[in-house]
Order: C-alpha cells, then structure tokens, then sequence
C-alpha cells in the first residue's frame, strides 16, 4: 500500500508494473520511497487495471470515486470484527505489524526505517525492542 497518499487514493501510476515497483509518496512529511512489487501483487494490480482501464485510482468506491480514508478504516474495522480479533483494528496497525515483523525478521534498521518513511529513526527503534532474537547471534558456545 501507499500510506503517503492514503492506501485509497493511490494513483494507477504510481504503480510501474514493467519494472514491478511501487512509488510511495508519504504523508506526515514522511520520506517517499520506491517498493518492490512481487508476483501476487503485480498480479492483482494488473488484473484491476484490466477491468478499470478508465480508471485514474487502484481503490475507488462503488461509484468509481476514490476510496476515502474513512471509508477504508470502516472497512478494516468491519473486517477485523468479523475476523474476532476481539480489539478494535484501524489502518496504522498495518504499518505497525509490518515493522514488528521486519524487526523479528532480523532486518536492518536503517533498512526498516527507509521502507516506513521515517525521518527520524527513533521512530523505528520501537520495532526492535520486542525482536529478543536479534541477540541469538552475539555469542557462539
């Protein structure tokens, strides 16, 4: 997803399915990046393109507008519900789990904080403090 732009309104364009990359423009002044896109992804996207050639955005409600932000909440709260998570879900949980599970997949950082878009990298720390395995390697027996 593009967070800058709100995952809803993500232009078409900003997919470039030759070269499978995804350009992110953030929001909060975030640093913008260049994703990779892998085969389910280039995929799906490629498969939306097809039925809406028209149009301009990859999320758009019922009526072809953009999806709106509170739109998407309402919808990942409603799935969230219905998936008995037994908390309430909402859209930076997305990013959240995606740091969580970079950090405890023992990716760098630096390398985590480029992927959110973060400025400062004391925003990206927080994902590592829960990655104990991020030790196992320290000492040999």
């Amino acid at each position: 997803m593009a967070p800058g732009l709100g995952a809803c309104q993500s232009p078409a364009r900003a997919a470039d399915l030759r070269q499978g990359l995804l350009h992110v423009r953030r929001r909060k002044n975030g640093l913008p990046s260049t994703h990779p896109l892998r085969g389910p992804e280039l995929r799906a996207l490629r498969e939306v393109l097809r039925d809406y050639p028209d149009s301009a955005y990859v999320f758009t409600s019922e009526r072809g507008a953009p999806m709106t932000d509170s739109t998407f909440r309402k919808l990942l709260a409603r799935a969230g519900g219905e998936a008995g998570l037994g908390l309430p879900v909402h859209p930076h949980m997305l990013r959240h789990s995606t740091g969580f599970k970079l950090a405890n997949d023992g990716q760098d950082t630096r390398a985590i904080q480029h992927y959110l878009g973060h400025r400062n990298i004391q925003h990206t720390v927080v994902y590592t403090h829960l990655a104990s395995s991020r030790f196992n390697d320290f000492w040999k027996d």
